[in-house]
């Protein structure tokens, strides 16, 4: 009864054809069935399952321990990274199906687009500037430009819409302020910048004073 169990198994085996089912490339989707330190198990038909790594599971953070973001039975998502159907095993990756924050800042904006940022650090000649959550851009100071540029300085609990309003009052001149001396540039400022490149490989993105 054994034997014919196993010849049986052979015969209806899953990873046979795993590689046309499945190929490289194709989006799966299944639960969770197991976490381990290095990553999540997730089924992705009967009898096959594949790994997720834990530096699979997002591209915003970086991740320690899989069971802080998923759970055993959870629904998830997956690319199909590589396929070992000798050693049946296939990696997974979901953070290739989520687009970063930083992807889509690119994708929805162009070099000579001016925006706002906030200075988040100025050493050496350059700053770094954060366009928004999680999203930093790099720019070069250059000598007469800083002196040239309008800024606004970071109010203690000040909202999101009146700093707008005071950065759309002061790029306009319509502000007092605008016509006084500009402070060099320094960390915590908000200012205008324009986009000088921007880089989807890289996912770098630099910036000049507006």
């Amino acid at each position: 009864m054994r034997q014919k169990a196993v010849a049986c198994h052979g015969l209806s085996d899953p990873w046979s054809d795993v590689s046309r089912k499945f190929p490289v490339g194709s989006q799966i989707e299944g639960p969770v069935t197991k976490l381990m330190n290095f990553g999540a198990f997730v089924q992705i038909t009967e009898g096959i399952e594949g790994l997720v790594h834990v530096s699979e599971i997002s591209a915003d953070k970086r991740i320690n321990h899989p069971q802080d973001v998923l759970r055993a039975g959870q629904i998830v998502k997956a690319q199909v990274l590589a396929i070992d159907a000798d050693k049946r095993q296939i990696k997974l990756s979901m953070k290739q199906l989520i687009p970063t924050s930083i992807d889509e800042y690119i994708a929805e904006h162009k070099p000579g687009d001016v925006v706002s940022g906030r200075v988040v650090e100025e050493s050496g000649g350059k700053a770094t500037v954060e366009l928004g959550q999680g999203i930093h851009a790099m720019c070069r100071i250059v000598a007469g430009v800083a002196a040239a540029a309008s800024e606004v300085k970071t109010e203690a609990k000040a909202d999101l819409s009146s700093l707008s309003s005071m950065l759309k009052a002061r790029w306009k001149g319509d502000s007092p302020a605008a016509a006084a001396k500009p402070e060099p540039l320094s960390a915590g400022q908000i200012r205008s910048f324009k986009i000088t490149k921007l880089d989807p490989e890289t996912k770098k993105i630099e910036v000049q004073l507006g």
